[in-house]
């Protein structure tokens, strides 16, 4: 669809749904994730809908991404508990070509792969990479090497525990900017402890950490940051402007806004009262 919310045109067709859409640089091709049966799996399409292939059809795999060559892809292989824990706290990082399907883990030796790694986002040129990890201790923003080298903690939050909500700050779904020099990402007190994960009821408690939903913008190299607003899933347009998300009880589901420069305007992208997803720019 257009800016506006005008021509738009559905591309896939699916029992249980299809989410997390991300458009190739070159702006030919489609990686998405579909729910068939059991699993989540990783689809690649034309950017018409037509031409549909699956890529990784086993197991919880989610957030899928492209390389600069628009034939690699990476993504989140999560495993399944049945706590109801945060997904990304047992995740790796792995990397598919579209083209034969071969595919490997992306971090592989000891140190890297103790810990979490997940929701990854490929530097312009492809040489970096950004990605959470609980290395750390909390979830948090790193950078490295696209094997996973040199990799360094960018985005220090201002307080690393909310003494009122009694839980952790943490940090997610990071997103480069495309001229490389920054990084978007959320960062907050995580939904696992609302009532509906917790199994306890505490509507002031939800809005409490509803309220610490904000999308931060840090240089690549770590030594700017700075509070963008309140929202979730950052994305960035073509021309490097910033988009965040949050819930609108005015018109029932999400609001989601963009930098103009000049200040922010709305992207009527979601009609009112609908569910939504993440969303993905063409080039």
């Amino acid at each position: 669809m257009k800016e506006d919310g005008t021509k738009s045109v559905q591309l896939t067709h699916s029992k249980k749904g299809c989410q997390m859409p991300n458009c190739s640089p070159n702006g030919k091709k489609l990686v998405y994730m579909e729910q068939i049966n059991h699993a989540m799996t990783i689809r690649v399409c034309d950017i018409h809908g037509e031409n549909t292939k699956t890529i990784i059809g086993e197991g919880m795999n989610v957030i899928p991404s492209w390389m600069p060559d628009s034939l690699h892809i990476i993504w989140m292989k999560v495993q399944p508990n049945k706590e109801k824990k945060d997904p990304v706290s047992n995740a790796q990082i792995y990397i598919a070509n579209t083209e034969t399907g071969q595919y490997r883990r992306l971090f592989s030796n000891k140190e890297q792969i103790k810990f979490s790694n997940g929701m990854p986002s490929v530097s312009p040129k492809g040489d970096r990479i950004a990605f959470v990890s609980n290395r750390s201790g909390t979830m948090r923003i790193w950078i490295s090497d696209l094997d996973g080298n040199d990799a360094k903690l960018i985005s220090k939050p201002d307080s690393e525990y909310h003494e009122k909500i009694k839980a952790p700050i943490e940090q997610k779904v990071p997103t480069w900017s495309p001229d490389g020099k920054w990084i978007a990402h959320w960062e907050g007190v995580e939904m696992t402890h609302m009532s509906r994960f917790t199994g306890v009821n505490n509507p002031k408690k939800d809005q409490m950490i509803a309220s610490t939903f904000h999308v931060w913008v840090v240089s690549s190299d770590g030594k700017t940051r700075r509070k963008f607003g309140k929202g979730d899933d950052p994305t960035w347009s073509p021309d490097g402007y910033v988009t965040r998300a949050f819930p609108d009880p005015k018109r029932g589901g999400p609001n989601v806004m963009i930098d103009t420069g000049d200040g922010e305007k709305e992207l009527p992208i979601v009609p009112p009262k609908k569910n939504w997803g993440r969303f993905t720019w063409l080039p």
